[in-house]
């Protein structure tokens, strides 16, 4: 079997048509019927219900069907340092969401990812003197324990990036095969100009992607590349930094085919809803689909829903290792009770880019006009997880002394579960 491009043409790549098959094939800019109104089954008894929720893919909210096995991909953390305010406002939207789909009725398969070997956290423990591993091990137990507190559940897998490091190889042995990638000096690279629809996730044209690739890891300088916007799939091994052995040589596997590869070994290919933070769209999400629709071109897209979650903003900068302005939610739960810190989270919307202001943390907000009522409710998390709505009616429901509404409410955001602070 080849193991270079040598000059073959690549294979066809992507799925075909501008939207998933049915029965996610609506599309709509607003919802026209409440989701709690909506008849069940829908005719098919593969379907539970629709949720509406908005894809980044095609720019519109769009109904997703709800069925028995629901699969979900959420970018983790590279842990090199402590959760931030901007990983528990990603994490807790998705315990959400989790929530939401178990609660009619699906078998939620729910991955988060640990990126425990990159360029970040090889960096960071050369610079600490300290075993890559171990400084992982410790921020990812201070992280699991800080998103118990504020009520998230577990994901049903949380696979470390050195666990999958075989199947990754042969990810990235199959993307030669088929005509997608190059190698160089060891070095692996997908070539971008196989695929005639990269770009189309983050909808950047080629001026606006240089700058952020260089700003990302990206490495846009790198000679050895045909584009300057190739990336990478297998990278040479560095002098002190970790190695696995590769038909390129010794090495360790890019952050992209990290992503693709454990998400489609544990929970296959289309992934109902893969998501993350908006700067994930490109290049990572990019990249990711790419890879994936390349290597195992279906009639079917890589992933049905793309959600992703705002930015979270301090003084106007956003929150930025760079800037020195995070907010650690260990610091946060010295000063404010967990469930203070949950509730502030759920009031903002998950697509919202919103500035962070400690002093809004714990006060009350106005629960407004509208209906208490359990319609009420699911039909607000089921139009595009709309939490800030969904914490209004729960508010208007215990106002009313309505204890059996406010209940459920509160299990199904989680605020149940929420611990006490360690």
């Amino acid at each position: 079997m080849p193991w270079g491009f040598g000059g073959a043409a690549s294979s066809p790549c992507r799925w075909t048509g501008a939207a998933p098959p049915t029965p996610n094939a609506t599309i709509r800019t607003t919802r026209s019927t409440p989701p709690s109104s909506l008849p069940t089954p829908f005719g098919n008894p593969r379907i539970l219900g629709l949720v509406h929720l908005f894809d980044d893919r095609t720019h519109s909210v769009r109904d997703l069907a709800v069925t028995p096995r629901m699969t979900i991909y959420v970018c983790g953390i590279t842990p090199y340092d402590a959760a931030h305010l901007g990983h528990a406002f990603t994490y807790t939207h998705f315990d959400v969401l989790v929530r939401l789909l178990r609660h009619a009725g699906a078998e939620v398969l729910h991955a988060q990812n640990i990126t425990d070997v990159d360029d970040d956290i090889l960096r960071v423990a050369k610079e600490r003197g300290e075993d890559y591993l171990e400084l992982g091990n410790r921020e990812v137990a201070g992280f699991v324990e800080q998103m118990r507190t504020i009520g998230n559940e577990p994901p049903t897998f949380s696979p470390r990036a050195t666990e999958f490091v075989p199947q990754m190889i042969e990810e990235v042995r199959n993307l030669l095969t088929v005509g997608h990638a190059y190698e160089r000096s060891g070095t692996v690279y997908f070539r971008i100009a196989s695929d005639p629809d990269y770009g189309s996730l983050s909808g950047l044209t080629r001026e606006q992607m240089l700058p952020l690739a260089e700003e990302r890891g990206g490495h846009p300088e790198d000679a050895n590349k045909d584009d300057p916007l190739d990336f990478v799939l297998w990278q040479r091994s560095v002098e002190g930094e970790p190695w696995w052995e590769s038909p390129w040589g010794r090495g360790r596997p890019g952050w992209h085919i990290e992503c693709s590869t454990m998400s489609q070994s544990l929970l296959g290919q289309p992934l109902d809803i893969h998501g993350g933070g908006t700067d994930l769209i490109y290049p990572h999400h990019e990249s990711e689909t790419a890879q994936a629709e390349c290597g195992h071109p279906t009639d079917t897209p890589f992933v049905r829903r793309w959600m992703h979650t705002g930015t979270v903003y301090m003084a106007g900068e956003k929150m930025s290792k760079s800037l020195g302005n995070l907010t650690f939610v260990r610091d946060l739960l010295a000063r404010h009770g967990p469930m203070a810190i949950r509730e502030f989270l759920l009031r903002h919307h998950y697509r919202e880019d919103w500035e962070f202001d400690e002093a809004a943390l714990d006060l009350v907000a106005d629960p407004g006009e509208g209906p208490a009522s359990r319609e009420a409710f699911l039909g607000a998390l089921e139009d595009d997880l709309n939490t800030p709505e969904a914490l209004r009616v729960l508010d208007r429901a215990a106002a009313l002394g309505d204890v059996a509404l406010r209940d459920e409410c509160r299990d199904l955001l989680g605020l149940s579960e929420v611990r006490s602070a360690p």
